[in-house]
């Protein structure tokens, strides 16, 4: 089942090409604050997907293309983070070609990092670029993993039980030596969508194909077979550390080939088995402060 947030708040299924509404079924009360429609769905999916179920078969819906997808989940108690989680990645920074240099811990013994709420965005939002003079700012392409039960402390054996669904997902970084939440939470630098792909829809999660194209070409190509850090032991990870919720979103990590990016490209990532999103980059004018202007080069992560 594909799940969207639509229409300020709206939910619905994707069937066809259509959208089902299913805002009744999903307890949401769209234009509301906050946005936890989707959040309130997966922490009571058991109970309401009879009902959906039966709306899928029944309800008719509207043209994907006559609504405006939003973020699929816009607020999660979290965004778990995991950086330098593809052997290629981190040999490409060690080497400078993404203009700098990164730590020589793996995911698997750096850890993860929370990704600011509030930089979610959806697919039919523009990626703002700050206004920040000799940064580069670039893309970088994971597989967004949603939670779907409370718990802590899972093990390998048990992420099947806490993953409720996948979406695309880039995390857009500044490069440079400030910490890494600030330089990864600006508005808009997590965009998510085009709709949550139910776990029961991928067959196997060790191996999930992602690319993402830029003006048309291929930048970047990956599998989770690749991953340092894999899917179970990212929830076993993030869990031994704090207590996941639902609609909680994991980021995988990028794989080799990210780059930067400048006002007017267009991003495309293509996640098989998940979904894909276009996405339109524009210069943006609020995000300067002098904390960018004491070092303009250096860690890369």
């Amino acid at each position: 089942m594909k799940l969207v947030t639509f229409d300020q708040g709206r939910i619905g299924i994707v069937n066809d090409a259509r959208v089902i509404d299913i805002t009744d079924l999903a307890g949401a009360q769209p234009g509301t604050w906050p946005p936890v429609g989707m959040v309130r769905l997966i922490a009571d999916w058991q109970q309401r997907q009879p009902a959906l179920l039966d709306a899928l078969a029944t309800r008719k819906g509207v043209p994907l293309g006559d609504v405006r997808l939003e973020a699929p989940v816009q607020w999660p108690n979290k965004v778990i983070a995991f950086p330098a989680n593809y052997h290629a990645h981190i040999d490409e920074m060690k080497h400078g070609t993404a203009s700098g240099v990164i730590s020589t811990f793996k995911a698997s013994g750096q850890g993860f990092f929370l990704k600011a709420s509030s930089s979610l965005s959806g697919p039919a939002d523009d990626i703002v670029l700050p206004p920040l003079a000799g940064r580069e700012i670039h893309h970088e392409c994971e597989l967004g993993i949603v939670i779907g039960k409370r718990g802590r402390g899972a093990s390998r054996a048990e992420h099947r039980d806490y993953i409720f669904g996948f979406t695309c997902l880039l995390d857009m970084v500044v490069r440079g030596k400030e910490e890494r939440v600030m330089r990864k939470s600006f508005d808009t630098f997590c965009p998510t969508g085009p709709w949550i792909a139910t776990s029961d829809e991928v067959a196997d999660f060790g191996n999930i194909d992602m690319r993402l194209f830029v003006n048309g070409e291929e930048r970047q190509r990956a599998s989770t077979r690749d991953l340092i850090v894999d899917i179970p032991e990212m929830i076993a990870m993030s869990s031994a550390v704090m207590t996941l919720e639902p609609g909680d979103i994991i980021a995988s990590g990028t794989p080799a080939g990210v780059g930067p990016v400048v006002d007017g490209d267009v991003l495309e990532i293509v996640i098989d088995g998940i979904g894909s999103m276009t996405l339109r980059v524009r210069q943006g004018e609020v995000g300067a402060h002098a904390v960018w202007d004491e070092a303009k080069t250096g860690l890369a992560v």
